[in-house]
């Protein structure tokens, strides 16, 4: 007999974006359950695209969905986001923030949108999930002047020791992704292993992103394992109690059950 010692890691990818292709999503499904995935969580970053994500949660029993409007999509404002977050089948608002490397849309415009959603994840008590990139000062100015949530994840987290203080000096969990496989990566990687490991969630962020040894593909949930293993290797832990960790953290974060 198997002991519990004995049984694979599971995980719960906590941000990807699922296909919109019916076949393709269910092979991308099927993939991450026979690879211990129990979960994911996608992420949606426009309001067509979050209703899209709400009809793939209520179609597949392991996926969830959020609902929001990323930085490059602020030009367009949130209309009928909000009516989205009653549905049962979301489960944070998001992903929001700001991104200045690319700029997509005007700054003012991402400020005013992230700011909104910030209001409405503060108004409905659902967590907040946020893309930061360039820009870390501003995220922390927009969060402090309307209110941090009592629960926020910054995801895909890109930055360093010091921006991860700040994030967790607001109570956030961070969220890492395949960068984190990345030789290069070095203050990823550091913010990884300070990481209070109960403020530590992780993702494949796909179909962007793919994990070491898969760098370069298309990445898929099925793989968020190997985000995990390379914690685990960076803490000196097994990857059992990373995974363990991180889905407990994933399913008091989101309500997941």
């Amino acid at each position: 007999m198997t002991s519990p010692v004995d049984q694979p890691p599971t995980w719960i990818d906590q941000h990807c974006h699922l296909p919109a292709d019916e076949a393709e999503v269910k092979a991308v499904v099927d993939a991450a359950l026979a690879a211990n995935v129990v979960h994911m969580v996608d992420v949606g970053c426009d309001v067509p695209g979050s209703v899209a994500a709400i009809e793939r949660a209520r179609r597949f029993t392991a996926v969830s969905a959020t609902a929001g409007v990323h930085p490059h999509e602020a030009s367009g404002g949130i209309d009928g986001l909000a009516e989205l977050l009653s549905d049962p089948h979301v489960v944070a608002v998001g992903e929001c923030g700001l991104d200045y490397h690319y700029d997509h849309s005007p700054r003012d415009s991402q400020r005013t949108v992230f700011a909104q959603q910030v209001e409405l994840a503060n108004e409905t008590g659902l967590p907040l999930v946020i893309h930061s990139r360039s820009a870390w000062s501003d995220t922390f100015a927009v969060l402090d002047e309307v209110g941090v949530p009592e629960r926020l994840v910054f995801h895909c987290f890109t930055g360093g020791v010091d921006e991860a203080s700040s994030c967790l000096d607001r109570g956030a969990v961070l969220s890492f992704s395949g960068i984190v496989t990345f030789n290069s990566a070095n203050d990823v990687q550091a913010a990884a292993s300070m990481c209070p490991l109960d403020r530590l969630m992780v993702e494949t962020d796909s179909p962007f992103l793919a994990p070491v040894p898969h760098r370069g593909r298309r990445n898929e949930p099925a793989w968020v394992g190997h985000v995990g293993a390379k914690i685990a290797e960076l803490r000196d832990l097994d990857v059992v109690e990373i995974a363990r960790s991180t889905s407990s953290t994933a399913r008091n974060f989101f309500g997941i059950h």
